[in-house]
């Protein structure tokens, strides 16, 4: 159960439209910014850097591949709850099943390729505490990704690493359909809901 108590959006005359935004696109609104509301501001700030980093025209790095970024990120910094919104992401992407059933295992699996492992690793060393990220690393990157596109996929890295902290920390809860796709593609892996269920 959340720390705090979650705003229910919808009874807050700023966060109305946001509340049918969400329930539209995804059938619920994610506790984390529910938790944000208390600090309009914050909930504000954070929806306009989320929209710079994830939004439709957001960049040329696919969706569903950045959101593969974020799972392996929240896997690396151990946060449940941004591991299961980040697999319910790139399945609503259009992810391949059998890509997103291997996220875990990308460094093996034939279902990505070399630029998408050097940026699969990039995600764990920039998410591992001491950062981890070497000068070789970006070597790698560059033989793969433009300039442009490793910025993109660092933000992605970036705004997981907020979203861990924050979600890990209040213990944010599941909501259902993140929940189900989760325990569905990740949970003969090892996902569990732990402290977000």
């Amino acid at each position: 159960m959340a720390r705090i108590e979650p705003v229910d959006l919808s009874t807050v005359p700023e966060f109305t439209e946001l509340d049918e935004m969400y329930r539209s696109i995804y059938g619920f609104v994610p506790g984390g910014a529910r938790l944000m509301a208390h600090s309009p501001g914050l909930l504000n700030g954070f929806l306009a850097l989320r929209k710079g980093v994830m939004g439709p025209d957001s960049g040329t790095v696919p969706l569903e591949f950045k959101n593969l970024v974020a799972s392996i990120s929240s896997k690396t910094a151990g946060c449940r709850y941004c591991q299961a919104h980040a697999i319910f992401g790139a399945s609503r992407a259009d992810g391949d099943r059998a890509r997103l059933e291997s996220i875990w295992d990308y460094q093996t699996s034939d279902l990505f390729s070399d630029g998408e492992r050097v940026a699969l690793d990039l995600a764990v060393a920039a998410s591992s505490v001491p950062n981890a990220v070497t000068d070789e690393m970006f070597d790698q990157l560059r033989l793969h990704w433009s300039t442009s596109e490793i910025v993109e996929i660092m933000g992605v890295i970036a705004l997981f690493g907020f979203l861990n902290r924050w979600n890990d920390t209040f213990a944010t809860d599941l909501e259902g359909p993140s929940w189900e796709s989760a325990q569905e593609i990740l949970g003969d892996k090892g996902w569990e809901v732990g402290k977000h269920g």
